[in-house]
């Protein structure tokens, strides 16, 4: 069992960079199946989702070409099956994307339930509703969402929420439909703008992504394209909050600021330096941080994958914060494993009240999604001794070589395979 090992302490310095965007790349990858050409995709992130997602694209036909390890060519020619069911991908949750795009390209689908992290509920509803309204039957059996359509028809599509993943979805399967559609109370996430960039370079014809009203003209034709994948703004903001959190000072490479504002402006509240560049942000972190209060929304607010990393910080600075989340219902699991590293924080249905501590002491804890334990890992790092983390596997379906990026900055942190290993890390640093 894979394990991070941290010696916390250690102040982080120098640059960063920064890879694709994950949210963006699942999309991407699931609607370049949606033409008979090639198409070229590149900046894709090196993580476990999306090998499991490049893995069930080609168990159906489709050809993958893993050109390195950050750029793919994938050909949809010779898709024979509209049927994604293994054991992987049942575990991710963008395993959806695929219903989007084969009802739009074959008018047919169907794809596994998804999985992912138990960060709360996530039903696909407003999905099926935007792909009933385009005139596709849709039923779930067997543990498989089944959608078939004699010809889609573009229509208008009111979201009850603002869902990324149903937007997404509709977007894909309205571009391949007869007419017209128009989705209201769309998401406005930087990866829904991504995605249209895409599908528009593939021919599609839609306006409007990043408001709440996108327009979309159907085809029957998407053509091949080269295409480069957004940064991630989740990584990056991790990386910003690490920095605050240790102290130290640093440069944050292949950003997009303005995706990142957010997050900056609640770095900037608990007392931390930021500088901006065309495509950079320097954190600088050298005084004692203070409180704020946060409450996490449908972008450009405050995002719900930033509130455990966001939680780490607010827990060792000065007076009482709190957190309120708005999104996801069990965002707070990770906060029995910070309690254990001598947090003080009391969870009062979907707020987190936090009464900042001295520090942080190490232990052996358990990371229980994907960013929470990125947010533990920023915590070892300024924990007082050896802190340890089980369940990585999380963290490695979101971050690439994050134990190496971080080590690139200065945390004594190793990723371990054994407890030999764990005893040789530990006599080493201390």
């Amino acid at each position: 069992m894979e394990q991070y090992v941290i010696k916390g302490g250690s102040p982080l310095y120098g640059e960063v960079e920064i890879g694709g965007a994950k949210n963006s790349a699942l999309a991407i990858l699931a609607a370049s199946v949606m033409t008979d050409e090639t198409v070229t995709i590149e900046n894709l992130p090196n993580v476990r989702d999306i090998n499991v997602l490049l893995q069930a694209i080609e168990e159906i036909g489709a050809k993958v070409e893993r050109v390195d390890a950050h750029k793919v060519m994938i050909s949809g020619s010779s898709i024979q099956d509209v049927t994604v069911d293994n054991e992987y991908i049942r575990k991710i949750r963008a395993s959806y994307y695929l219903i989007g795009a084969l009802l739009g390209k074959y008018k047919k689908a169907q794809v596994a339930l998804p999985g992912g992290c138990e960060i709360g509920s996530r039903p696909i509803d407003l999905h099926i509703k935007g792909f009933r309204a385009m005139g596709a039957d849709v039923d779930i059996a067997h543990g498989l969402v089944c959608a078939e359509a004699t010809g889609l028809k573009g229509t208008h599509i009111y979201l009850d929420k603002v869902s990324v993943g149903a937007t997404m979805n509709i977007m894909m399967a309205a571009a391949m439909a007869e007419g017209k559609t128009v989705i209201e109370n769309a998401a406005k996430e930087p990866h829904v703008v991504d995605l249209a960039n895409f599908l528009n370079s593939m021919g599609a014809s839609i306006r409007g992504a990043g408001t709440d009203v996108i327009r979309i003209v159907g085809t029957d034709k998407l053509h091949g394209t080269e295409y480069s994948i957004i940064p991630d703004q989740i990584e990056a903001g991790t990386f910003m909050f690490a920095a605050a959190a240790a102290g130290g000072n640093v440069l944050v490479k292949n950003v997009i600021p303005k995706h990142l504002e957010a997050t900056t402006a609640k770095l900037l509240e608990v007392g931390c330096t930021i500088e901006e560049f065309d495509d950079a942000v320097r954190v600088i972190s050298s005084g004692k941080l203070t409180h704020t209060q946060v409450t996490t929304l449908p972008y450009p607010g405050f995002p719900t994958d930033m509130q455990p990393q966001m939680a780490v910080v607010l827990a060792i600075a000065e007076g009482t914060s709190t957190i309120t989340e708005s999104i996801f219902e069990n965002r707070f699991r990770y906060v029995d494993e910070l309690t254990r590293m001598g947090a003080s924080i009391k969870v009062e249905s979907n707020i987190a009240i936090i009464t900042g501590v001295e520090k942080y002491t190490g232990a052996r804890v358990n990371a229980p999604d994907l960013r929470a334990g990125a947010a533990l890992v920023i915590a070892g790092l300024c924990a007082e001794g050896v802190t340890i983390i089980d369940d990585i596997h999380y963290v490695e379906r979101g971050y690439e070589d994050f134990e190496g990026k971080l080590r690139g900055i200065g945390a004594q942190m190793e990723k371990v395979c054994s407890d030999k290993e764990l005893q040789k890390f530990i006599l080493k640093v201390s």
